[in-house]
């Protein structure tokens, strides 16, 4: 078993930034990708941004946080983290941290979740 515990949510005006973080435990050698996805009240849950645990640290995102927000990693402390700038109303959402056990780019992959931590963007 893998267990995520996100951190760094919170509240900001547009165009502002937060970092969020996700610590990692259990089997982490067993990830082989970990990513971000977002759910906002009424709609469904959305991938945002995933990089490769291991080796090159490849990374994916959505459309729309291209050039806003950029994922990251620190093997030496099992984090991840989601740097997101430029912040906008429609950003606002709770934020899960996920991982997977094979691939990193497609979210059907991802079968290990955070609690997740609210991002609240005000205009």
């Amino acid at each position: 078993q893998v267990q995520l515990v996100e951190s760094g949510g919170g509240l900001v005006q547009a165009g502002g930034s937060l970092r969020l973080s996700c610590a990692a435990s259990g089997r982490t050698f067993s990830i082989y990708g970990m990513g971000w996805f977002r759910q906002a009240p009424g709609k469904e849950r959305e991938f945002v941004a995933a990089i490769r645990r291991s080796g090159v640290p490849t990374t994916y995102y959505v459309d729309f946080v291209k050039g806003r927000f950029t994922i990251s990693r620190d093997n030496t402390k099992n984090t991840v983290n989601l740097q997101m700038n430029s912040l906008k109303p429609e950003d606002t959402a709770v934020y899960y941290c996920a991982a997977s056990n094979a691939g990193y780019s497609d979210p059907r992959n991802y079968n290990y979740w955070g609690q997740g931590t609210q991002v609240t963007v005000s205009s």
